[in-house]
């Protein structure tokens, strides 16, 4: 369905076109794996999170700072998130004695248990594009990376 049907809309030109389409298709790509992440009774915000502490186990302890700039929506209250997390037994978190405004934070096992038990998650998320071939689903990320460069560089 075009997204002229979808919506019962015009637009004044293709790009107007081609940016509504593509908040409308992320909204619903990310309602659809939020319906999945709600099971689990976790956020996506909260998921990405974990994700990144899974990531970087290594290198942990991570700090907000560190987490936050890795996180999907740079708009997000990182340290709320890992307020509930913590909460919740998914991560450990301690305060830098020299600056008690730091935190330090590592996933948990609780976290790593939680984020195994999820992967089902993932494997839906990985099938939300699937009816793109290979080479389409290059040319998407070869797309976005495009117009994400060229925000970058303004």
């Amino acid at each position: 369905m075009t997204i002229e049907e979808e919506l019962k809309g015009r637009f004044r030109n293709d790009y107007h076109k081609g940016l509504i389409n593509l908040n409308y298709t992320a909204k619903q790509l990310s309602y659809e794996f939020f319906q999945t992440l709600k099971k689990h009774g976790i956020a996506e915000q909260q998921y990405n999170v974990l994700r990144i502490l899974r990531g970087f186990r290594s290198e942990a302890p991570l700090t907000i700072g560190f987490i936050k700039d890795r996180m999907l929506d740079k708009d997000s209250d990182v340290s709320r998130i890992v307020d509930r997390l913590f909460e919740k037994g998914l991560l450990n978190r301690t305060e830098n004695p020299s600056d008690r405004r730091q935190k330090s934070v590592e996933i948990t096992e609780k976290g790593l248990s939680l984020l195994d038990s999820m992967f089902e998650c993932e494997k839906t998320a990985d099938t939300m594009l699937d009816n793109l071939t290979t080479t389409e689903i290059r040319e998407l990320n070869r797309l976005l990376d495009k117009i994400r460069e060229k925000e970058l560089n303004k």
